[in-house]
């Protein structure tokens, strides 16, 4: 008998998996805060990991990721889940060192070999960032899981956070959009095979290229595009760096393919998408020119996406041009066509 899919065994597909944003930022607000004064990044502003100063030169950055799956290849799941974990340490401007597997699975009913795909797909992409993957943890479990939990290092001063933005300075996306729609898709059996292998290439791609050469530009904020989609992610930054933003949703890039499934009678929008489009929709103001499906894939709930980069204009930061950031109500967007 022909085993299920492991899509079909998930409520909802990689980052689209996550707890609606508006809930989660409620419940982590009712947290404690450490008055550590070595706790450079903790869960204040929203931002991708957490980082700790050890010595005037060092700091230790960490984080963990994890979600269902997000396609059916087992292989490519564990890819895809290890490049987006890795992802959250090279938005901080760090270098990931190690990482421990996570892993929630069904033994009994999908055997081991999808198991050893996952984890074996986990570690290749371990060892392209160069990082040591050294243990971890498994739990017996309907739904698969996978992911990370990573630890890295970087300079206390050349640290990037999500709350030191500039008005002024230009936004820029190294990655394209698209992810959500094109993998909804994919479940509802809607997608091409090039649209498949184009959206896996791009959720599989490390971002450690994109923050290196964001190291020779005027960079002052960095976040990366994961579940929340661009705004999602974008009204975090702007509204922990106290300025507004603008952004040009005919320059945002995407994944080939995906447009033309936005713009079908029934366009295949994951339900993390549409709770990220609720969620933004009192801090945005869309031009009355901004077509729907463009609204759509700026609120896309993207798996293991881009670095989206403030920097100031002409320093040669990677990636497309997408947006400005101006002075103005804290979080507020403006989208323009």
């Amino acid at each position: 008998m022909q085993e299920p899919r492991l899509t079909a065994l998930s409520h909802g597909a990689g980052c689209a998996c996550k707890l609606a944003p508006g809930e989660l930022h409620s419940l982590v607000g009712e947290l404690p805060r450490s008055g550590d004064p070595a706790l450079l990044v903790g869960c204040d502003t929203a931002d991708d990991a957490a980082v700790y100063r050890v010595s005037p030169e060092l700091a230790i950055v960490t984080t963990v990721d994890f979600f269902t799956p997000i396609v059916d290849d087992p292989y490519e799941f564990g890819r895809i889940a290890a490049a987006n974990a890795l992802s959250d340490v090279y938005a901080m401007g760090g270098e990931p060192l190690t990482a421990l597997n996570l892993v929630a699975y069904p033994l009994e009913r999908l055997g081991r070999e999808p198991l050893r795909a996952i984890l074996r797909g986990g570690a290749d992409t371990a060892a392209e960032a160069g990082v040591a993957i050294v243990g971890g943890h498994s739990i017996d479990d309907p739904e698969p899981k996978y992911g990370l939990a990573v630890t890295g290092r970087v300079h206390p001063e050349r640290l990037w956070r999500n709350s030191t933005a500039r008005a002024g300075d230009d936004l820029h996306l190294t990655k394209p959009l698209g992810g959500g729609v094109a993998t909804t898709a994919a479940k509802r059996g809607l997608a091409t095979d090039e649209l498949v292998r184009l959206t896996v290439d791009t959720m599989a791609r490390l971002n450690r290229e994109a923050s290196l050469l964001a190291r020779g530009a005027d960079v002052s904020a960095v976040t990366d595009v994961t579940g929340f989609g661009l705004l999602g992610h974008l009204h975090e930054l702007a509204k922990a760096s106290g300025v507004a933003a603008e952004v040009e949703a005919g320059a945002v890039p995407a994944i080939e393919g995906v447009l033309e499934l936005l713009g079908s009678d029934e366009p295949p929008i994951a339900g993390g998408t549409r709770r990220n489009r609720a969620w933004v929709d009192p801090s945005v103001d869309f031009a009355d020119g901004v077509p729907e499906p463009l609204r759509w894939l700026v609120c896309d709930a993207m798996t293991s996406g881009g670095l989206l980069i403030a920097a100031r204009p002409g320093s040669g930061a990677p990636g497309a041009r997408v947006g400005r950031l101006v002075e103005g109500e804290p979080g507020r967007i403006a989208v323009s066509a």
